[in-house]
């Protein structure tokens, strides 16, 4: 397994979204930088706001009232320089598959143009009250593919 390099932002599509992010305290080891796990919940964050901000769909609605989740089933990431308290970093999600039950994507963080870190995660669709895999919903899968195609991210 090869390890990526940093990609500078302004090497991301020009009609991928930028979702504002912050470092804070209560993310940081004693030393003011972000703990790795901290780093989980800004993505998680940052992808619940793109949800709503660029695919135009409420995630808090499709997980509590349509009762469907999309939790990870895989999430790895490479950190390439510290986010230190205070950062304000950008997060730009980049969809790269859209399968029948699941979806993935690449997160970036960056401050200004240095890439911090790079989340690569796979989503499953499933029903909340069953916990069993469901087809990606349409408005979903479709939102999802206009957003890959203005990006043009989809890995064939």
């Amino acid at each position: 397994m090869s390890r990526p390099s940093p990609l500078p932002a302004a090497a991301l599509p020009p009609a991928a979204a930028r979702i504002p992010g912050r470092i804070r305290f209560s993310d940081c080891d004693p030393a003011g930088i972000a703990f790795f796990g901290a780093w989980f919940t800004l993505a998680n964050a940052a992808i619940e706001d793109f949800f709503e901000l660029t695919l135009g769909l409420d995630f808090h609605h499709i997980h509590g009232e349509r009762r469907t989740g999309t939790g990870f089933v895989h999430a790895e990431a490479d950190w390439f320089a510290p986010g230190r308290m205070g950062d304000r970093v950008t997060f730009t999600p980049l969809i790269t598959r859209i399968g029948g039950a699941s979806y993935a994507t690449t997160l970036h963080a960056h401050r200004g143009e240095v890439e911090l870190v790079r989340f690569r995660f796979v989503n499953a669709t499933t029903d909340l009250d069953t916990a069993r895999p469901q087809p990606v919903p349409d408005d979903l899968r479709a939102a999802l593919a206009r957003y890959a195609a203005a990006c043009e991210s989809l890995i064939p």
